[in-house]
């Protein structure tokens, strides 16, 4: 079923008002794969009225008004991606398209989103319920930040956004103790996964440096970083506080690891898979030709790619579905009158780190010197594909569906570490579950960038691009791997880029068409390189690209054409 969206489908509902009022900055998608979608579920689930607003219009109070005031809360995300990276390229200029807007068009996000629709509330509504903010870009915007666009280092989004709480993270536990707290008229600060402004300091909460300090200061920035990354593990995190102008910032430790099992109920709640017909008329929503048919079966990734947000947002423990649940929604998939028997992606941030971890995390918490797959894959992972082999050959079974495809990056040094069931599982893609392509992300092949990156080394593309064209010759199939890379990464020089294009010329016998500059997400490690000019684990000053004209000749190095020989 869909939230309702309309004061027709509110009336329908036998509401007088919604208890919440949702904001988002994309077209309303009822999916799983649309963060404010799964909340609104969680919350209806758990007997609160919702509402959902989509892409407000913020010159007007015509859209932010239409269900009136909420009875309890205001929830505001910017949407599934930072509203600045969906609005400017890497080179700073306005982007024609948004996949997620219907029609396609990029004239209904704002900049700035959760900002601007915080203060569009507050417009039209004085004094009124709290304003709380979520989704991936409060998440990284947590914290004060490098932010790219403005080329400064700026507050917490909660002190420009001037709202009440700030859930981070996925955040489905987090917002139903925050509205059971608020129902009841009592203080939300002491919930897990919230931030908050304060006048004063929590007891036994580490003091970050102050926001004055990190302005004045690279080092102490850094400093800042590295306790701020460093106690965003639900295990063993404590609470955070930043004095920003006169008042704290706090950050109380990350919600609980979500269990198998509700895992498992939030993907069984009655998702449409389908735009909300109010916003049919507007046109297509490209974003749901892919994540219509697709199944997210974990979340969370232990590989902390440094350019990449989503151990920041979703964490770096994998947390999975259970074999059950993602069977069960494959049917309902197929059983769809529309369905043409293509499940076009099954997996998650990273697709082979499904079924298992390390036991030792799960127990006492991330390590605080060393990384679960870099620089090389810790022995405690005992990375095993048995259940994601066991998982896909599952689903192939189902009656309706011709093809299960996995699209979703792969980890090939893991495929590679998995001496019971690597080649295996690799089998098993080659055969069953690629189109004709498969997409990895190597990101680069000159091992110093790699290093600054976070990737595992150039050897181990050599040894999977191997080993995949020989599993495809052996089942006569012409298929290709493709490379995602990154261009001007922090540490990255033209002759880097030179180098790249003559190892993927000889040895790949490709010319690269994948390459994007780089992008300096908030809260990420190579953003704070990026800002720093240094590398954060060991000090050492390092090149960093900042002129747009020369981050350009980067890419076109890499994808301009040239005769290579046939494979």
């Amino acid at each position: 079923m869909f939230i309702p969206a309309t004061k027709e489908e509110l009336k329908k509902s036998g509401w007088e008002k919604p208890d919440i009022i949702l904001i988002t900055g994309d077209t309303y998608v009822d999916s799983p794969f649309i963060g404010v979608s799964v909340i609104g579920h969680v919350l209806m689930k758990a007997g609160y009225r919702v509402a959902i607003i989509s892409q407000p219009d913020t010159g007007s109070g015509v859209d932010i008004a239409r269900f009136g005031e909420p009875a309890l809360f205001w929830g505001v995300t910017g949407g599934s991606i930072d509203s600045m990276v969906a609005n400017y390229t890497a080179s700073k200029k306005r982007r024609k398209e948004d996949d997620l807007t219907a029609g396609g068009v990029n004239n209904r996000r704002p900049d700035r989103a959760v900002i601007a629709y915080s203060n569009l509330i507050r417009k039209y509504f004085k004094n009124t319920k709290p304003i709380i903010l979520g989704g991936v870009e409060a998440s990284l915007r947590r914290i004060a930040h490098y932010d790219f666009w403005s080329d400064k280092i700026r507050k917490s989004i909660l002190f420009d956004s001037k709202a009440d709480y700030l859930v981070y993270g996925m955040g489905e536990d987090s917002i139903i103790r925050l509205a059971e707290q608020l129902k009841t008229g009592r203080t939300a600060d002491d919930l897990r996964g919230i931030c908050y402004i304060s006048s004063e300091k929590p007891a036994e909460y580490i003091e970050l440096p102050s926001f004055e300090r990190i302005l004045a200061d690279k080092n102490k920035f850094m400093e800042m970083f590295e306790l701020f990354y460093h106690n965003n593990d639900p295990v063993t995190a404590k609470g955070l506080v930043q004095l920003q102008d006169t008042r704290y910032l706090v950050q109380n430790p990350p919600a609980e690891n979500i269990s198998r099992s509700r895992l498992d109920q939030i993907f069984d709640l009655p998702f449409e898979r389908d735009v909300h017909p109010a916003y049919k008329s507007r046109g297509k929503v490209k974003a749901l030709e892919t994540i219509r048919n697709s199944i997210t079966t974990h979340r969370g990734c232990y590989g902390e790619c440094n350019f990449c947000s989503i151990a920041v947002h979703q964490g770096r423990t994998v947390n999975w579905r259970s074999p059950e649940s993602i069977t069960k929604e494959a049917r309902t998939i197929a059983g769809k009158p529309d369905f043409k028997g293509y499940i076009l992606d099954v997996g998650g941030p990273t697709a082979n780190m499904y079924g298992f971890e390390c036991s030792k995390k799960m127990k006492h918490g991330n390590c605080r010197d060393k990384r679960c797959v870099f620089p090389e894959i810790c022995s405690k992972m005992n990375v095993d594909h048995t259940s994601q082999i066991n998982l896909l050959r599952s689903l192939r079974k189902i009656p309706g569906i011709k093809k299960v495809f996995v699209a979703s990056g792969l980890r090939y040094d893991m495929i590679l570490d998995d001496k019971k069931s690597g080649k295996k599982y690799l089998k098993d893609l080659v055969e069953h579950h690629v189109s004709g392509q498969m997409k990895i992300a190597p990101e680069h092949t000159e091992d110093h960038v790699l290093s600054l990156m976070g990737k595992p080394d150039k050897q181990s593309l050599i040894e999977f691009n191997d080993l995949f064209y020989a599993f495809s010759r052996a089942k006569d199939k012409k298929q290709f791997l493709t490379y995602y890379l990154i261009a001007a990464h922090p540490g990255c020089a033209d002759r880097d880029m030179k180098e790249l294009k003559s190892f993927a010329s000889r040895r790949l016998k490709l010319n690269p068409e994948q390459v994007q500059i780089f992008v300096p997400l908030p809260s990420t490690y190579s953003a704070l390189m990026y800002y720093t000019e240094k590398n954060p684990f060991n000090g050492e000053t390092i090149f960093v690209e900042k002129d747009t004209r020369k981050k350009e000749i980067q890419k076109k190095i890499v994808t301009q054409k040239t005769r290579i020989r046939p494979r």
